[in-house]
């Protein structure tokens, strides 16, 4: 069959700072190939809706694919979802992705028909029996993970072996334009799949069930060697949560000697206790660190879950700092906070030399907050549901909490992103430019064109077309076993102890 694969286009926080490279999408599409397929994929953060219907007509695919990973693009998907139906009525229309696997009946109502059915959990392996299904007229309501107006086949089965379909790259299109900071142009690459930990905020766990799967360092090496691009992210939610896993990789890299400039997204604890690994690959060519802290005070950490502690926070900063690596370090704003609060994180990210990000507190379904605050929520617009818009109450008036928000925000940019960092960038703006590469360049000036309060508040008054459905409980706790798309298995990846008790 020929089969289209499109990522939505790109949220607020993306529009600056990064654009990564749909690696899922990637997946799913070299699992089809791998069947015989002909696949196509279509990035809308880089091309455009007017792009996609021109791929539609010239294409003319049998079956269409959409990756629902952020539940901002929901308006966007189902739209374009019924716009395909109606240019291409015999066309199968599936979404998938991580949102996506959340919601997947009040998918189908939205789309009115216009959407065949929703795949709960990982792609790859579902994916080539659900084309093989409808090629051949099967019925498709009995696969597992997948839902559809008539039924669905249960809960998702996991992807056994993370080695069994390496990203086909190749299908995607203007790779110069996925960057992540400097490191431009960026590809990204995943080692491990899942998190042991069971944050109040966070669904990755709940997705996975709270496991921890490794590709083999010999695939991950190949997988490595396959990139040209310079510069890599590495996507794993909590990066060498095994040190002797990283290890393992970094050795089969520099027996193939493979060289490259990293990112990698990693917990506190981790760093702490592992800081060897970090060290080594900071040797390799590790560049950026990113720490989600979420908060500055105990307080703040154990209202999130995060199993760690102020201490431990700092004592990562310092390794960091040691070994060299720069760190960029995430907060959770919470709608509570009011100016006094404001200017203490202010004064705080201004007191240390690392990149600080701010993101508002935002219950998502899969999250064990969408079940605890969702009955508070002022806004059930998708479109607002993506960090950086306040959906629950504000203590603030709130078009002054947007006010505080980018005043922050734009606070710390001016630390990292001002005038003053053109004359230490100058040199490596001029080099990219010469490479033909501007996404870097381009960044520093959009700031002010991103993030405006007036921007954001305004989104608040835009017509409501797809609204969110409530949780039957809304207000309770909810047992983790109401959260999961993949059921765990018995024996699943235990949270590794906190810093200093073993």
């Amino acid at each position: 069959m020929r089969v289209l694969l499109v990522h939505p286009s790109p949220l607020m926080y993306s529009e600056l700072y990064l654009r990564l490279e749909p690696l899922g999408l990637e997946r799913v599409a070299a699992a089809l190939l791998h069947s015989g397929h002909d696949v196509r994929m279509l990035d809308l953060q880089i091309f455009s809706h007017r792009d996609y219907f021109r791929e539609l007509n010239s294409f003319k695919p049998q079956a269409v694919g959409f990756s629902l990973n952020y539940l901002a693009n929901v308006p966007e998907v189902v739209d374009l979802a019924k716009a395909t139906r109606q240019l291409a009525p015999q066309c199968f229309i599936f979404v998938g992705g991580h949102s996506g696997s959340f919601i997947a009946s009040d998918l189908l109502e939205h789309a009115q028909g216009a959407i065949d059915c929703i795949v709960r959990g990982e792609g790859e392996g579902i994916s080539q029996q659900l084309i093989e299904a409808v090629s051949s007229g099967g019925d498709i309501s009995r696969l597992p993970g997948v839902v559809t107006p008539n039924g669905s086949g249960g809960p998702p089965r996991f992807v056994e072996d993370l080695d069994s379909f390496m990203p086909a790259r190749h299908l995607a299109r203007r790779r110069n334009k996925y960057f992540i900071g400097e490191l431009d142009p960026c590809a990204s690459i995943e080692f491990t799949r899942g998190c042991p930990w069971d944050c109040s905020f966070c669904s990755a766990w709940t997705f996975y069930g709270r496991s921890y799967r490794k590709s083999t360092p010999q695939a991950a090496a190949e997988d490595m060697a396959s990139i040209k691009e310079p510069n890599v992210f590495i996507v794993d939610d909590v990066a060498f949560i095994h040190p002797e896993h990283g290890f393992a990789i970094g050795h089969e890299l520099e027996k193939r000697n493979i060289k490259k400039r990293y990112y990698l997204e990693t917990r506190s604890d981790v760093l702490c206790r592992n800081e060897e690994v970090f060290a080594y690959w900071r040797r390799l060519g590790l560049e950026y660190m990113f720490l989600g802290l979420e908060a500055i005070d105990e307080e703040g950490l154990k209202a999130h879950r995060k199993r760690s502690s102020t201490g431990v926070n700092a004592k990562a900063l310092e390794i960091a700092r040691r070994i060299g690596v720069t760190v960029a370090i995430n907060l959770i704003a919470d709608p509570d906070w009011d100016e006094r609060r404001f200017e203490v994180v202010r004064q705080w990210a201004l007191s240390i030399p690392e990149i600080v990000h701010l993101t508002v507190a935002t219950p998502y379904p899969g999250t064990e907050t969408w079940f605890t605050e969702s009955r508070k929520l002022t806004t059930r617009d998708y479109r607002l549901f993506d960090i950086q818009h306040a959906v629950l109450p504000t203590r603030l008036p709130l078009h002054r909490f947007y006010e505080e928000l980018v005043k922050t925000q734009s606070v710390i940019n001016r630390k990292h992103m001002g005038l003053g960092i053109i004359k230490d960038v100058a040199f490596l703006v001029a080099k990219l430019a010469l490479q033909g590469q501007t996404n870097f360049a381009k960044m520093l000036w959009k700031f002010n064109k991103v993030y405006n309060p007036k921007r954001q508040y305004g989104d608040h008054f835009k017509e409501l077309k797809y609204q969110m459905r409530l949780p039957e409980h809304s207000g309770v706790r909810p047992k983790a076993d109401a959260l999961y798309i993949h059921p765990p298995k018995v024996a699943r990846a235990e949270t590794p102890a906190p810093v200093g008790a073993r």
